[in-house]
């Protein structure tokens, strides 16, 4: 590492570099692993195959999320067509390496980026890998975090260790104050639509500034859930005195006499004065709308009163996935489904929102609505507050935590040529189902389209009465 300034990515690597090699690449320490049934079962099986042992199963933990059965009671094991296969054998290896699972049934299970920040297996300043792109959301801790394939799983199982080459770094400040009705999902909305999703390509984000301090820590959690769709091998916050009141008394936290020291740490990870980043973005939020995609790429986002862009000749294909055409409003839009959940945007807060946006209302007739909360620890806390009845009473189905139709595995599925209003990460085609057209928006955009049965601008929502039980949309 060079003297001088440095920043928290740097601080972090420093602390668990082994080695440095002559191409700036560095072989690091990895703190923690969590797998989910969909590959870590796969790695499991592969290192099983070759006779080779986990160096240290006390840092690994396990959940079935991916894969499994969403709908009430769980009558299956998975919705994916053959996937029991995965199930049984992530219970079958789990138990035989020594290493923690939360299967389907217990009491915390649940989206694998979800449950590690809840039972604080995620922490500031540790290395924590995973087999899934969005392993950059536990940056919002100030963990360096990031996802890897199942190649790379085996060995960091093996070894506790993995090479990760040379990274430049960004700093984005958030400056300002958000809006009433905007969110930490319509901040990285709008990032990443001036930008373009490759903007970030070779970089490590660190999100700063006074709008990013006045954020809870779940809305930390959405804005570095999406910085991989901006390109970038992860993001990262300094962890503060929310982060550190967040974490400390969780299952993997340090212990009570271990607290004052691991605080005297966390502290030190912040980025020096002088510290020049490669790159900085300054964005002002104070008038940031709720935002809402458009295309297939997270980039093709535009607020919610707007329309699709003009200019858009490379994009032709994703407006006739859409079906769409340039300068089209999207409120008005007529929606097929709505879908709460995922990684994203599916812990305590975004269903209190939602919920409060769906409160003495109904979804409109025609639209299939459906919320799945992100673990069993917040389906136990959501129900606790009323909020499932709330979510039922309005029309949405409240089902079993998971990733359920983040992505399409298979089976059940969207109906082809739906529109889906979404509060999931990415729109791809086929993401949601053969054929399904996705935009994705904060959770109370979702809830409040859902009600309306068009895209909608949730700005309106205190200012709209309640509509009559009989009224129809055409």
């Amino acid at each position: 590492m060079t003297s001088g300034p440095a920043s928290l990515f740097d601080k972090i690597l420093a602390a668990h570099t082994i080695k440095r090699f002559e191409d700036q690449g560095t072989l690091v320490l990895i703190d923690r692993i969590l797998l989910h049934e969909r590959t870590g079962s796969v790695a499991l099986a592969s290192l099983e195959e070759d006779g080779r042992a986990l160096a240290a199963p006390e840092t690994v933990l396990a959940t079935i999320d991916h894969i499994a059965d969403n709908r009430p009671g769980r009558p299956a094991l998975s919705r994916m067509p053959g996937g029991e296969v995965f199930v049984e054998a992530m219970r079958q290896q789990s138990q035989r390496a020594g290493i923690t699972l939360y299967d389907v049934h217990d009491r915390d299970q649940g989206i694998v980026h979800v449950i590690a920040p809840e039972q604080g297996f995620a922490l500031p300043g540790v290395t924590i890998v995973c087999p899934d792109s969005h392993t950059c959301s536990l940056g919002a801790l100030g963990a360096l975090a990031w996802g890897i394939g199942t190649s790379e799983a085996e060995h960091a199982l093996a070894t506790r260790t993995l090479r990760i080459p040379a990274y430049k770094q960004m700093r984005i400040v958030l400056t300002g104050t958000l809006p009433e009705w905007s969110t930490a999902k319509d901040v990285i909305l709008a990032l990443i639509s001036r930008h373009s999703a490759r903007h970030a390509v070779g970089h490590v984000i660190e999100f700063a500034g006074p709008a990013v301090d006045d954020m809870p820590i779940e809305a930390r959690l959405t804005l570095c859930n999406m910085a991989v769709e901006f390109g970038a091998f992860t993001a990262m916050i300094a962890p503060d005195e929310k982060t550190f009141d967040y974490v400390e008394g969780r299952t993997f936290s340090p212990e009570p006499a271990q607290i004052a020291e691991a605080r005297m740490w966390w502290k030190t990870l912040r980025t020096d004065a002088g510290y020049t980043f490669d790159q900085e973005i300054r964005f002002d939020v104070t008038n940031l709308a709720p935002m809402v995609s458009w295309g297939t790429s997270p980039e093709h986002a535009v607020p919610v009163d707007g329309t699709v862009p003009e200019d858009i000749p490379d994009d032709s294909r994703a407006l006739d996935y859409m079906a769409l055409r340039p300068g089209q409003p999207l409120a008005g839009l007529k929606v097929d489904t709505a879908f709460i959940g995922s990684c994203t945007n599916s812990r305590l807060s975004d269903l209190r929102r939602a919920a409060g946006i769906l409160r003495g209302r109904r979804v409109a007739p025609g639209v299939k609505a459906i919320c799945v909360p992100g673990s069993n620890a917040v389906k136990r806390a959501a129900e606790e507050e009323g909020l499932d009845r709330i979510f039922t009473a309005a029309g949405f189905e409240w089902q079993e935590p998971g990733c359920a139709m983040c992505f399409y595995a298979g089976g059940a599925s969207f109906g082809e040529r739906d529109r889906v209003i979404s509060s999931t990460n990415r729109n791809f085609e086929g993401r949601q189902g053969p054929g399904a057209r996705t935009h994705i928006a904060s959770p109370e955009t979702v809830a409040w389209s859902a009600v309306q049965g068009r895209i909608s601008d949730v700005r309106n929502w205190a200012k709209t009465p309640v509509r009559p039980p009989d009224e129809r949309v055409s």
